[in-house]
């Protein structure tokens, strides 16, 4: 963690955590937020006000841990207030991602849907966010060793999620007559 000494500094620093101002809300757009430019915003606002707190050689897995904190608590806001509605449930509870992400193969969303939301996060901070697995394991607050695991085991399910779907014989060929 970076001490910040003196305005200049302080400046330069954060010109360095802005640069990122994309990249956190394109995660926070694939993960369905209504505002990912309010979640970026916010995020960087708690970057400011935490600057000497931030990692000096990559602040993204910090970003995107914040960014995340503020994705659930948008969605729990929205979940309690009275125009919740069935999609905001989706939301919170599952993965509805963004339209231009519901683009991809219907199979590998399926497949990603099947996943608990530990396992998924695990793989697209990888895949999606290009982190590479030490910064996905701090991103997350974990051991690198633990969210190598947790890698291997999303990626594993997954693969079993995906090859289950396109191994699925249809309904017709389960179906006996009966005479």
């Amino acid at each position: 963690m970076g001490r910040v000494t003196d305005a200049t500094e302080a400046e330069a620093r954060f010109r360095r955590v802005f640069a990122h101002l994309g990249e956190v809300t394109a995660y926070a757009r694939r993960r369905g937020s209504p505002d990912p430019d309010s979640i970026a915003a916010e995020a960087m606002t708690i970057a400011w006000r935490k600057l000497g707190e931030l990692p000096d050689d990559d602040p993204r897995p910090w970003l995107f841990a914040t960014a995340r904190n503020l994705l659930l608590a948008e969605w729990r806001q929205r979940s309690s207030s009275s125009e919740t509605s069935a999609d905001t449930a989706r939301v919170a509870h599952g993965f509805e991602p963004a339209p231009e992400v519901r683009a991809l193969d219907p199979e590998l969303l399926a497949g990603l849907r099947s996943l608990t939301s530990r396992d998924r996060e695990a793989l697209l901070l990888v895949a999606w966010e290009d982190l590479s697995p030490s910064l996905a394991a701090r991103s997350l607050g974990i051991s690198q060793t633990a969210f190598r695991v947790r890698l291997h085991r999303a990626r594993r399910r997954l693969q079993l999620a995906l090859a289950a779907k396109s191994a699925k014989p249809s309904i017709h060929c389960l179906e006996v007559e009966e005479r």
